[in-house]
């Protein structure tokens, strides 16, 4: 088993490829201006660190786990602190290209960026869910990056910190946009990920697995589906204006009103065939989606 590289901060990567360290939170570094180098065949990091990768060639791919990063000329990955990913080189000698932006949690800890990390779902999306750029969301990226750029290579000012980090939320910011825009552009592929979820949601109500393991999570159809459960989860939501979570409630409900149909049935019974390790928590749940409790709407119906 090949050893893992722990790079802790951020001084450690600039060190790690040659660039000079400007700010000991943050970096951008544009591999153009790195001296060519001979990288190993394959190198593991683990980052403790947030970090963006712009590629701009096709000498190296970069894996995490088993899979390559859906990894290609102007496209964008996001690595989230604690990642550990695996760089694969042909070991010869060669002048990278392409940008980097890297920044500690301890820039954005305490802050309004740092309150809202978790929004920017992207940072735990998959492999080969990466966000390929159009070249005018490229050009977009570098006003970005070079803004950040600018500020750190200025004298550190009250003004600074601030400056830095609104740039750093802008540019996450489009990068969501950006997403919007591919999540649009692959409407095929998204029609026949939402129709697998669908059959395989209502194969999971039509059979024991309910009573067998329970009310199905999120993470469970992503991981079917081969997807993150955050990219499944945001894929869902753009698609249909629900969230997973409230698409499997709402087929939950729907067979939970077919078998009120039947009277030899209790609530009970029903809702332990649906999963509920509790009846309680079945009503409660139903009462909340519509409207009235299960034993109201069986008689409604009768």
């Amino acid at each position: 088993m090949k050893s893992v590289l722990n790079i802790k901060t951020i001084r450690d990567y600039n060190v790690l490829v040659g660039q000079e360290t400007l700010h000991p939170l943050v970096s951008v570094i544009d591999f153009s201006k790195i001296k060519s180098y001979k990288q190993p065949a394959v190198q593991t990091l683990n980052f403790s660190f947030y970090a963006v990768f712009l590629k701009d060639n096709e000498h190296c791919e970069i894996r995490y786990g088993r899979n390559n990063y859906d990894y290609q000329e102007g496209t964008l990955i996001f690595i989230a602190p604690g990642q550990v990913v695996s760089i694969e080189d042909d070991g010869e000698d060669y002048q990278p290209s392409g940008y980097a932006l890297l920044f500690h949690p301890d820039l954005i800890r305490g802050t309004l960026l740092g309150q809202h990390m978790n929004d920017y779902t992207f940072f735990s999306y998959d492999v080969h869910e990466a966000l390929h750029l159009a070249e005018s969301e490229r050009q977009v990226v570098m006003e970005c990056f070079n803004k950040i750029n600018y500020e750190f290579k200025q004298m550190i000012d009250k003004h600074s910190k601030k400056l830095i980090l609104s740039n750093i939320e802008l540019f996450l910011n489009y990068c969501v946009r950006f997403y919007d825009r591919q999540f649009i552009t692959r409407d095929h592929a998204n029609t026949g990920v939402l129709e697998k979820f669908e059959g395989l949601v209502d194969e999971y109500f039509s059979s024991d697995k309910p009573q067998e393991t329970g009310i199905p999570s999120v993470s469970y159809f992503a991981s079917t589906l081969h997807l993150s459960p955050n990219y499944f989860g945001d894929l869902v939501k753009k698609e249909t204006g629900k969230t997973a979570q409230e698409y499997i409630q709402a087929k939950l409900i729907d067979v939970a009103k077919e078998k009120i149909f039947d009277p030899a049935k209790s609530v009970s019974e029903i809702a332990y065939e649906l999963g509920f390790n509790y009846p309680q928590h079945f009503t409660r749940l139903f009462k909340k989606k519509v409207g009235v409790s299960p034993k109201e709407y069986r008689r409604s119906v009768n």
